[in-house]
């Protein structure tokens, strides 16, 4: 299908460094959606004959899940619900001056009110066959980020700036995850993304440096200088949240930017650990290298083909199908919690009982993702893919303890 955009009005208003027509800009080309500018012509003749166009009020702050979840609606209005405003259309070719008028009236009147004009008589003269919805008609679900909560709609001002910024890094966080990023981060990694954000400087940027640090803190463990490589390894899983969480309220994702951060993040650990082990020789520590180095491999291995086997057979994320799953992410052996392991063990000065430690955890958690794929494949119904349990109706009241934990990354939406 044949779709154009046109931004509606204009906002002074700067989040993260970016102003509302620049966000919608980057976001539009995301989606690659041609953005035709204001003119003179009609916006059909402008559109090169586009079948739907989708109309954006630059004076609300949307993100780029909000877009997607419009798109898959059919001559669609996404209405502000406190003031009846026409944030986000998706309209036919057919209605599309008349929608774009009705809410280029209500930037206008919204403008000189303060959004505080009602817009319920103007919505009335629109034809019937459009739908008018707030956002909470739209999915609730984040599978990319494994979070429920609605997408984002707000409209932009100068005195909510602050807790919108708020609202945009608190959106980029993955609901569940390992409970460093979960809990320890946010907040300093907050300072660290608008220091970046405020000078221009990129998430690839960011990565590069983390992408150093890994080699650094493999150098450091090799040659027995624990303490410092994991000063240097807790730095990189520090800019590791912030590339992240900078693309996203940036709005400056990249194909080669998501490969180049995963790939750093899916690759490095078991060498981590491994120049660990090495290290450990050199300083005189006696204990089987080898068997040490395979188990790592293999069980680091194996642990993520359960991820790999549980969403090409289950169709969604082993972490995301029942509570228990999302609480052990928390814990799971990744990274951060081998490093937790690595470094509690390294303060007793008992860095060989770190290194069984995250054996142990890595082939321990690996046996039990394994099961977890085995329960899920049983309780498969046919074709249909398992749900996740924070896409079940009512899930907050059903999961009273879990679902305020992971649905959204609480703590970063604070100062």
């Amino acid at each position: 299908m044949n779709i154009s955009a046109r931004i509606i009005g204009d906002s002074s208003v700067r989040l993260w460094s970016l102003s509302s027509r620049e966000r919608i800009t980057r976001q539009l080309k995301s989606l690659k959606i041609p953005l035709v500018e204001n003119g003179s012509d009609s916006l059909q003749q402008r559109g090169n004959n586009a079948d739907k166009w989708l109309l954006i009020r630059c004076d609300f702050l949307f993100e780029l899940r909000t877009f997607q979840s419009v798109l898959m609606k059919d001559d669609f209005l996404l209405v502000d619900d406190e003031h009846r405003q026409i944030a986000l259309a998706l309209v036919s070719a057919d209605k599309v001056e008349q929608v774009a008028d009705i809410m280029a009236l209500q930037f206008a009147a919204a403008a000189v009110a303060g959004q505080e004009q009602e817009g319920d008589e103007l919505l009335a003269t629109l034809p019937s066959e459009l739908t008018q919805a707030d956002r909470s008609s739209l999915s609730v679900i984040d599978k990319s980020l494994r979070r429920a909560a609605p997408p984002l709609l707000a409209p932009l001002s100068a005195e909510s700036a602050s807790a919108l910024e708020d609202q945009l890094y608190g959106n980029s966080y993955k609901g569940v995850t390992d409970l460093v990023t979960k809990w320890a981060w946010p907040r300093l990694a907050k300072h660290i993304v608008r220091f970046c954000a405020n000078r221009a400087i990129t998430p690839n940027q960011v990565t590069s440096v983390g992408f150093v640090l890994v080699i650094i803190a493999g150098i450091l463990f090799y040659h027995g200088h624990f303490g410092l490589g994991l000063l240097a390894g807790w730095i990189m899983t520090l800019l590791d949240t912030v590339d992240g969480k900078l693309a996203r309220v940036r709005v400056e994702s990249s194909k080669l930017g998501n490969v180049f951060d995963h790939g750093i993040d899916l690759i490095h650990p078991p060498f981590w650990y491994m120049v660990w082990a090495m290290g450990l020789v050199g300083l005189g520590q006696e204990f089987n290298l080898g068997l040490v180095t395979v188990l790592i491999f293999v069980g680091y291995i194996v642990g993520r083909l359960a991820e790999l086997a549980f969403q090409t057979f289950c169709g969604t994320s082993i972490f995301v199908w029942r509570p228990f799953d999302s609480w052990f992410r928390l814990i799971t052996a990744r990274r951060n919690p081998c490093m937790i392991i690595l470094t509690v063990c390294l303060l007793v000065s008992t860095p060989l009982a770190g290194l069984w430690g995250v054996v142990i955890w890595t082939l321990v958690t690996t046996a039990v993702l394994w099961v977890r794929v085995v329960q899920g494949v049983k309780s498969r119904e046919g074709s249909k893919p398992l749900t996740s349990w924070l896409a079940e109706a009512g899930a907050g009241e059903r999961y009273a303890t879990s679902y305020p934990v992971f649905s959204s990354t609480r703590s970063a939406y604070k100062a």
